[in-house]
């Protein structure tokens, strides 16, 4: 069982061979930071691309050597990005990494039908929290990406997210379908999607995972709370993965964890061709290397064809 971020790194083989990564307009401190870091660790290769003048400038200000690494020279954050994305399209990088621009620009390169990472897989956001007063690190999807997902596209964002924590390890992640309450109620869509996905999941049309729903917050992490609600359930108050009704209670979440909570957190965007760091402006150094690591292994197991889905 998963309890602290820091065991990510343990989860690479001790014979790993450090990941490429581009890092996307690399003239961004925290980014910088944070690859340096990871490439100190073995954990990734780097690949900086972007405005040389300005990156080499940040890089001697926060002392770090980056001459030794591959750098390739764009003028543009657009052409940055365009590089970056055509380098892994043509094999030549392992992990994406976003760094000074855009979201949406990065994701109008990924999803370029010439040059970008389509897999036909919906791409969704995986988030995964270390919190103080819980018992093991907990995910929670979509609260980047998509808006206000379909019963179908809900599906696909579960099978991404538990796509990940089987590579992690978990070979049967309890998910709570989350509500505003725990029971069905006809005119909150919420609740309906929460009991046809939890169906869904008995008949094994949803695989490799334990599903139910609808689950209010409260009892999805607190089996005290579920308990005095009465609720019969194989995933209340040991909750592997919260599933999100849409991106504004997702959003609201990550960032009262990160923000109130003082959570840890590391973040990529699963469904592409690679693994994508693409983190929040306000996220820290330490998310942000991380989400690096988060990535790193999720990419070594893709190589070794340990992921399914």
């Amino acid at each position: 069982m998963l309890t602290k971020l820091s065991q990510l790194r343990d989860l690479l083989d001790k014979s790993h061979k450090p990941k490429k990564l581009v890092l996307a307009a690399s003239e961004d401190a925290h980014s910088l930071n944070a690859v340096i870091n990871a490439a100190k660790q073995n954990i990734i290769r780097p690949v900086f691309v972007g405005d040389k003048e300005k990156t080499f400038g940040m890089a001697e200000i926060l002392n770090l050597d980056i001459g030794k690494y591959e750098f390739v020279e764009s003028s543009h954050p657009i052409d940055s990005i365009i590089i970056s994305v055509k380098m892994v399209h043509d094999g030549a990088a392992d992990v994406l990494m976003k760094g000074k621009v855009g979201t949406s620009d990065m994701l109008h390169a990924v999803l370029n039908k010439d040059y970008g990472l389509r897999t036909g897989k919906l791409l969704s956001h995986f988030a995964y929290f270390e919190v103080e007063n819980y018992h093991k690190l907990i995910a929670v999807t979509d609260v980047a990406m998509n808006i206000a997902p379909t019963l179908t596209e809900k599906i696909q964002i579960l099978n991404n997210a538990v796509m990940v924590l089987n590579s992690l390890g978990i070979a049967k992640p309890k998910v709570a379908v989350l509500g505003a309450i725990e029971k069905v109620n006809t005119d909150m869509d919420a609740t309906l999607d929460a009991a046809l996905l939890s169906k869904m999941n008995q008949r094994d049309q949803i695989l490799n995972c334990i599903v139910d729903g609808p689950l209010a917050f409260d009892n999805a992490v607190s089996l005290e709370s579920a308990k005095h609600k009465e609720i019969k359930s194989d995933v209340a108050g040991d909750t592997d993965l919260l599933l999100m009704p849409d991106i504004e209670v997702g959003n609201v979440l990550y960032k009262t964890l990160v923000f109130f909570a003082k959570a840890k957190v590391a973040s990529m965007i699963v469904g592409a061709s690679v693994p994508i760091v693409l983190t929040s402006r306000s996220d820290s150094e330490q998310a942000k290397f991380d989400s690096i690591v988060l990535a790193a292994v999720f990419a070594a197991n893709q190589e070794k064809g340990r992921i399914t889905g």
